[in-house]
């Protein structure tokens, strides 16, 4: 659309044409009755002459050929990517060999920009806070998920053939009802707060005894990592208001806080994590038992700590942001 101070307005062109085609002035001569050059007067004399006033109007600038576009099977992957696994944009870029700005243009065609066109979303404003350094402050917390019986859960199976599984699976016990107890898996998770490693362990339970071994090793793992762990924050589960996880705190020279009452977001990057551990690892793809399902958690971790983009941390895996590992320039 022209603007207000356009030399030639819809209406002008018009004029000029007719000056040209039907009233036979010379082309100079036209160009200088309405101060264009002669290249744009003969222009769109000749849009008259074949299209008449039909031919002065704006003309879209999209080219009729784009062969640097991105192909059409690569946007069906990102559309898939997004509402099947519920990946973000670097991830998506990463795994298609994209620009992460190409994946975020096509999303945002396609209505799907925001996770919270696809998954649920708190509306909450996000405040960020960052330790300076690796082990100043590390979250520790559990998640738990419903152990996953023989031949596949109801997630991928449906819910009549998940029940006939769980009847069908081996070596568990039943309630008052004669129902088999599938149980429950917990996930014991650590994650550094600068760099944003993770360490994961799946028990049994959440007792104080085996959060406190979850919390050795872990200290130990990120030990053999160059990281000294100074601080650890969790919320207030009653393993970690335990006296015995107080005295294993003092014992390793932790310190431990815990997150206000009622307020997971104090303990945001963890329930983060959790987030995307149970889209990554957890529900990811049909596991056929829960034993193969625990089988793949290591791998799932290691691909998260050396190779998926964090994007709170630059886009770069966590492990980049542990500077003190041995041979990492080498």
């Amino acid at each position: 659309m022209a603007h207000a101070n356009a030399a030639l307005t819809p209406r002008g062109r018009l004029k000029l044409a007719r000056l040209i085609v039907e009233q036979n002035w010379p082309i100079a001569a036209a160009a200088i009755r309405f101060q264009v050059s002669w290249p744009t007067a003969k222009r769109w004399s000749q849009r008259y002459r074949e299209l008449g006033e039909a031919g002065m109007v704006d003309r879209s600038s999209r080219p009729h050929r784009m062969p640097r576009t991105t192909p059409r099977p690569v946007i069906r992957k990102m559309v898939h990517l997004r509402w099947k696994q519920r990946l973000g944009q670097l991830e998506i870029a990463a795994r298609l060999g994209v620009a992460a700005s190409t994946v975020h243009l096509w999303l945002r065609r396609c209505g799907i920009s925001r996770l919270g066109h696809v998954d649920r979303a708190t509306g909450e404003p996000v405040r960020r806070y960052e330790h300076p350094h690796p082990g100043a402050m590390i979250h520790v917390d559990v998640k738990k998920l419903g152990n996953i019986p023989d031949q596949g859960g109801w997630r991928y199976v449906g819910r009549a053939q998940g029940k006939r599984n769980r009847i069908a699976t081996p070596g568990k016990t039943r309630n008052a009802h004669h129902q088999p107890l599938i149980g429950t898996a917990y996930v014991h998770t650590v994650i550094d707060d600068h760099s944003r490693v993770a360490y994961a362990e799946i028990h049994d339970d959440e007792k104080a005894d085996t959060a406190i071994g979850v919390l050795v090793r872990a200290v130990a793992w990120f030990a053999a990592r160059n990281v000294t762990v100074e601080r650890v924050l969790s919320d207030n589960g009653s393993a970690y208001k335990s006296h015995a996880w107080r005295d294993a705190c003092a014992e390793l020279g932790v310190v431990h806080k815990r997150t206000r009452p009622y307020r997971p977001q104090t303990n945001g990057k963890i329930e983060r994590f959790h987030r995307t551990m149970t889209a990554g690892w957890a529900f990811r793809r049909l596991y056929l038992s829960e034993s193969q399902r625990r089988k793949a958690l290591p791998g799932w971790l290691h691909e998260y700590n050396h190779h998926r983009p964090h994007s709170a941390i630059g886009r770069q895996p966590p492990i980049t942001r542990l500077t003190n590992l041995s041979g990492q320039y080498t």
